[in-house]
């Protein structure tokens, strides 16, 4: 609580920033808020004896709960990466497939709305085939139960609900909610898009979300600070997507583990928006917590374009007055690393992994050398990543360049538009028209073929022949597109897969070869240009896939979910802990890369989102058995054999709790919850690894699991399918809160009796050993706000 005199002083503090108190009211629940932000960054500034600080942390630590409580030292090396900070965040965003889950377990807390501005994006569900016109209506019939159940919670709850075909949930929180110093959080691993217009914006699972929603504090880690420093400016045929696909090969899917990337120097000034907005997207493919730029004039002008000018105007403040919005000077990163723009070239990501990083003048080489495919089947370019008015633009222009020579694609084009607003624009500046009369096939605004969602016609769905594709997108982990696995998605800019299909060969490099026309001459491609912005302004185009922008809850709204429906169902809570040691059987070793798309598979699953027994049948179905070298396969104490998820359900039934046992970066990719929520739900108690990605084992810890690592590495080879896994500590670091050391015992008990101890590490924090004991963080919550509401009524 604060004394009368710290609350005399707040207020005089705040009375100090008086001019936030300017911005219209139809923009003020999008308008970071400032006021409030320095003066808890003035509280910061005093614990830290006016240490620098980072951009990162200025934005970070200024929505501190309680700064007292979260930073415990006057050093800022004691805090990052050791400390756990508790944070309100401004604002929420989910998309459909993760918004499902989200609310089923918000509606379990009781609250009659939102405690922060939150939306909803209807992009993960559309299947992209034949165009928006037929894609877009049969993909509504087909998910309609779930898109009504998402509308009926925005009206009870007062959450904005924008429809299918409305565009993509980065594209639109770019648009319409991201702001220099806001701090969001977004049910999708690449929500650090938003860090592209100066927002410190993170990928979690709808458990952290509902912690949001709930004005729950929600906990991070403190990350530590990877400074990216950017000289030079960008020419010809390199384009933003080159920054962060240089810096992936540079630091692999991990590198930005635990990190905050902050760009910073003098080659930020010149980059657009958007194009910051591309690099801050692919910083979820190193790992990174987010990323972000500093406030540039760019952004400036970005908010203008898109109707935000007082926002701006506001930020300028923020800026020039309060030195918010920039790192101090003198601020220290713990690691550096830097980039020449103006050295940079066009780089090609792939395959099946995105930090595997090939320069353009390289890949014809490397792609014979790695005996990758020669012939490219298809070129697919827009997505979150890749779909700005500036992309497409230059885009276009050397789609003229071949028309004016004569040129048709070799191969099939698609066409992604990130949302309505670019979707018109482009239609009316007559970009649409010239990419459907040059052969390309414009999708629906929505995810489509990025996240799955690609009814592929090129290729038999049952060929085992290996092909490659080149697309504008984030990821291309196996099967991510088009559900085979023999798929090769190599990751570039939209301007390099453009030029790419005019040849449809591998040894083609447009920045110096020729193409040979029909009248025997060469044709070859002039570097491309375009428009940072649309020099007649953004287009609004139709009005039904806009939503109410202050919408209010309706407590008499009723959501209905069928017990019959297969596409949602209600939760009900997971046990609480017991309250003794955890006794488990090994249920496989993983070997090798697993991602959430191995742990939880989307594409046709995404429709289970919102039903966690049904979903569930997808359990590590990606997965490959160390032991056996088999992908989808484990075996019982007996040795039959089972598919995983059904030996899951087998030993859930018997009342055998069960570990997996993995490698390196296991959960690397999306923020999919439903990774943890199925182990969880099928009776898993313990996942232990080499080492975790951030958000899956933020997300195991929501679910009540024990995510653990080896001290020793090694010891993962001590371990077999079958063996018995005892913790010997867990109540002790319980009773402590988690501060036991960081360090848990487990004794392993071989079938024949033998045993032996090893070393395990933890990182649960106070709040987190809370979750596990109430069986979840939504259980966790659930107590506390049914606790608050019993008080309250024993009072009237």
């Amino acid at each position: 609580m604060f004394s009368r005199n710290a609350r005399t002083t707040a207020k005089r503090s705040l009375a100090s920033y008086a001019k936030f108190a300017n911005v219209p009211k139809n923009l003020q629940s999008r308008t970071p808020p400032y006021a409030k932000l320095l003066a808890n960054l003035e509280k910061v500034k005093k614990i830290t004896n006016n240490t620098p600080l980072t951009l990162a942390e200025k934005i970070l630590y200024s929505h501190l709960c309680d700064p007292e409580e979260s930073l415990t030292s006057s050093n800022l090396e004691d805090i990052r990466g050791k400390e756990y900070l508790k944070l309100y965040p401004d604002r929420v965003a989910m998309q459909d497939a993760s918004a499902q889950m989200a609310m089923l377990q918000f509606m379990t807390t009781g609250l009659p709305d939102t405690a922060v501005p939150a939306s909803f994006h209807c992009d993960h569900l559309i299947v992209g085939k034949n165009g928006e016109a037929k894609d877009l209506p049969s993909s509504i019939e087909t998910n309609k139960e779930v898109f009504d159940f998402l509308e009926s919670c925005g009206k009870k709850y007062g959450i904005q609900f924008w429809g299918p075909g409305s565009g993509i949930i980065h594209q639109i929180v770019l648009e319409n909610f991201s702001a220099p110093g806001l701090m969001m959080l977004g049910t999708d691993s690449h929500t650090p898009n938003a860090g592209g217009l100066g927002a410190i914006a993170i990928g979690v699972g709808g458990a952290d979300a509902v912690d949001a929603l709930t004005h729950t504090p929600w906990e991070l880690k403190a990350p530590k600070i990877l400074g990216v420093k950017l000289t030079g400016h960008l020419s010809g045929w390199s384009a933003p997507k080159d920054v962060i696909s240089k810096i992936a090969g540079m630091l692999t899917v991990r590198g930005g583990t635990g990190y905050i990337v902050e760009y910073f120097g003098e080659g930020t000034s010149t980059l657009s928006c958007t194009g910051m907005a591309t690099i801050c997207n692919m910083g979820a493919e190193i790992g990174a917590t987010t990323s972000t730029f500093p406030y540039q004039d760019a952004h400036k002008r970005y908010l203008q374009a898109t109707g935000r000018g007082p926002i701006a105007e506001a930020a300028d403040v923020a800026l020039n007055e309060y030195g918010f919005l920039r790192p101090d000077k003198g601020a220290q990163y713990d690691k550096v690393i830097e980039i020449n723009l103006s050295e940079l070239e066009p780089h090609v990501n792939g395959p099946y992994t995105p930090d595997l990083s090939t320069p353009i003048s390289k890949y014809a080489e490397t792609s014979l050398k790695e005996k990758w495919p020669q012939n490219i089947s298809v070129g697919l370019i827009g997505s979150c990543t890749n779909s700005s008015y500036q992309d497409m633009s230059r885009v276009v222009d050397l789609v003229q360049q071949a028309a004016a020579a004569g040129l048709k694609p070799k191969i099939p084009f698609f066409v992604t538009p990130g949302s309505e607003q670019i979707r018109a624009t482009l239609e009316r500046d007559g970009i649409i028209q010239i990419f459907k009369d040059n052969g390309a096939k414009v999708l629906a605004n929505a995810c489509g073929p990025c996240i799955g969602q690609w009814d592929r016609e090129d290729v038999p769905k049952a060929t085992n022949e290996v092909n490659s594709i080149f697309t504008s997108y984030n990821r291309n982990f196996r099967a991510r597109n088009d559900g085979n696995r023999n798929t090769m998605n190599f990751l570039t800019s939209p301007e390099i897969v453009t030029a790419m299909i005019y040849s449809g060969n591998a040894q083609f490099n447009p920045l110096t070869d020729a193409i040979k026309l029909d009248n025997g001459k060469e044709f070859r491609f002039q570097a491309p240009t375009g428009d940072e912005l649309p020099q007649k302004g953004f287009e609004h185009g139709r009005d039904e896939f806009y939503p109410d922008l202050e919408p209010t809850s309706n407590a008499d709204v009723e959501i209905k979910v069928s017990p019959e429906s297969d596409r949602l169902q209600l939760l009900y809570p997971f046990d609480a802990w017991s309250g003794k040691e955890l006794k488990t059987t090994a249920l496989m070793k993983v070997e090798g890369k697993c991602t959430t798309d191995h742990i939880s598979a989307a594409g046709v699953w995404l429709k289970y989102k919102g039903h966690l027994e049904n979903i569930s049948y997808n359990t590590l179905i990606g997965a490959q058995n160390k032991e056996t070298g088999e992908v989808n396969r484990a075996y019982d104490i007996d040795g039959k054999g089972y598919d995983i998820p059904g030996l899951m359900m087998k030993w859930k039934e018997e009342g055998r709790p069960w570990t997996v046992i993995a490698e390196d970066n296991y959960g690397e990719g999306s923020a999919r919850e439903h990774a943890a929520l199925s182990p969880r739900f099928l009776g898993g108690q313990i996942i232990l690894v080499k080492s975790f990605a951030r958000i899956h084992e933020t997300n195991l810890k929501k679910q009540g699991m024990l995510p653990l690592t080896f001290a020793d590495a090694a010891d993962y080879d001590k371990i077999t399918a079958g063996d018995i896994l005892e913790t010997l500590n867990l109540v002790d670091m319980v009773a402590k809160d988690g501060n036991n050391g960081g360090f848990l015992d487990v004794k392993v008990t071989k079938p024949d009796g033998t045993s032996f101890i090893i070393k395990t590490k933890h990182t649960m924090s106070k709040d987190q050993i809370n979750f596990f004991k109430a069986g979840s963080a939504i259980n966790y919550i659930g107590n506390i706000r049914r606790a608050e509401k019993a008080a309250r009524e024993s009072k009237q």
